[in-house]
């Protein structure tokens, strides 16, 4: 569940790798089919063969990345999550490489018990937000949790330096390297476990397993979308999946002194986000985690907004941003110079059984002061906070004392960003 730094572009479409994916997956699966058909199991076999095909194609058509390098600049630094690092720089660099892998990166799974009410055991071509949304709880749960600066410890002894340098930034995202072997070999030993941070580490990743008693895995929340009016098999917006995550947060007794707050119309209001912190004298304030679902464009971002992704991302309490083009979200961690760095969900991967002791965990301006994402305001908004749908059908865009109303009623949820 935690990516390595092989960072690859995908050129090739769809189309182009469709029929290598077919060849494959009927190769694997011919000696199987035939033993079943001897068996009298021909029916079975062939919905495990659909089942498959479709995990297959839905990783090509929703974004599967081939197995390639792609090209950092050493002459600008990388921006990751509030930290700033010098590739150039050997230390910076194996400082970021370590930051990287040690990312929980949830993709989408097959393989996992049915989804209540249906049949479903994949979440291939659905479920991308829901995993996105996931990856940054998971950011947030880890600095929650785990001491500043945390990395995973196996991260420093089993990956080596993959990064390809050159002169002008390039397009790039995680993808897979052959270290992952050696991550299950060297966890088998045990000896890792036993520090209470590799141990907080590992729940942390067991409350996103996709079974149903996990508080944040997949079945949770598809469980929870029904109050929004969603269900297995249908596409979550950002704004949707906000709420889910709030009501996630909220319901799970291991994380008593975390809420969640969920931004209205693009405003943040203290005085509900005070309200949400206090607890009673002599016990601290709350850890809160704020998201704030906003529209920054039609089908592309408005280059208006750059600017402000990007200091939102230099911000030390930022644990990310998901979104993307409609219905592919992706989870954008960092940049170099104008190209985002982010974490692609839309692998289909077999499921994890975290009940297992030592489960695998490989698998990772100007402008700004104009066109303001969102706003801070004193008080507290028009509706509470528990209501449990979002209630932004119109969002607004302030400009200095002017406020312009702008209807995104026929958005449909899928071009938000959180």
């Amino acid at each position: 569940m935690n990516p390595s730094t092989s960072l690859a572009r995908c050129e090739d479409t769809a189309d182009e790798l469709m029929d290598d994916w077919l060849f494959l997956s009927y190769g694997s699966l011919e000696p199987e089919v035939l033993e079943a058909s001897r068996d009298g199991q021909e029916a079975v076999d062939k919905g495990k063969l659909k089942t498959k095909l479709v995990s297959a194609w839905n990783s090509v058509k929703y974004g599967w990345s081939l197995k390639q390098k792609s090209k950092f600049s050493k002459s600008s630094p990388v921006v990751m999550l509030g930290k700033s690092y010098k590739l150039k720089d050997p230390g910076e660099r194996e400082s970021f490489h370590c930051s990287f892998v040690s990312l929980l990166w949830l993709t989408y799974r097959r393989g996992f018990p049915p989804l209540a009410g249906c049949t479903l055991t994949n979440d291939s071509g659905w479920g991308c937000v829901l995993r996105t949304g996931q990856m940054m709880l998971a950011q947030g749960l880890l600095l929650h949790l785990l001491p500043p600066g945390w990395t995973w410890s196996v991260s420093h002894h089993v990956f080596k330096d993959d990064m390809d340098l050159e002169s002008q930034p390039a397009d790039f995202r995680p993808s897979f390297n052959e270290g992952t072997k050696k991550i299950s070999r060297t966890l088998s030993l045990g000896s890792r476990l036993d520090r209470p941070m590799e141990a907080t580490h590992r729940r942390v990743v067991s409350w996103f397993a996709d079974r149903p008693t996990a508080p944040f895995g997949i079945h949770q929340l598809v469980e929870l979308g029904k109050s929004s009016g969603k269900k297995a098999g249908d596409w979550y917006g950002p704004s949707i999946v906000a709420h889910i995550i709030r009501k996630a947060v909220a319901a799970s007794v291991d994380l008593p002194d975390l809420v969640v707050y969920v931004a209205q119309d693009c405003t943040i209001y203290l005085e509900d986000v005070k309200k949400l912190c206090q607890r009673p004298p002599p016990h601290s304030w709350k850890s809160v985690i704020i998201l704030v679902p906003v529209r920054l464009g039609g089908q592309d971002l408005n280059p208006s907004y750059i600017s402000c992704v990007k200091k939102l991302l230099m911000l030390k309490c930022c644990i990310g941003i998901i979104g993307g083009k409609p219905k592919h979200s992706l989870f954008f961690v960092g940049f170099q110079g104008d190209h985002l760095l982010y974490m692609d969900p839309h692998y289909c991967q077999p499921t994890v059984d975290t009940t297992k002791e030592n489960f695998p965990l490989e698998v990772l301006s100007m402008s700004a002061q104009t066109y303001p994402m969102f706003i801070f305001a004193e008080g507290p908004g028009r509706e509470e906070q528990g209501s449990d749908t979002p209630t932004n059908s119109i969002a607004y865009i302030q400009r200095k004392k002017e406020r312009k109303r702008v209807d995104t009623s026929g958005s449909m949820d899928e071009f938000v960003l959180l």
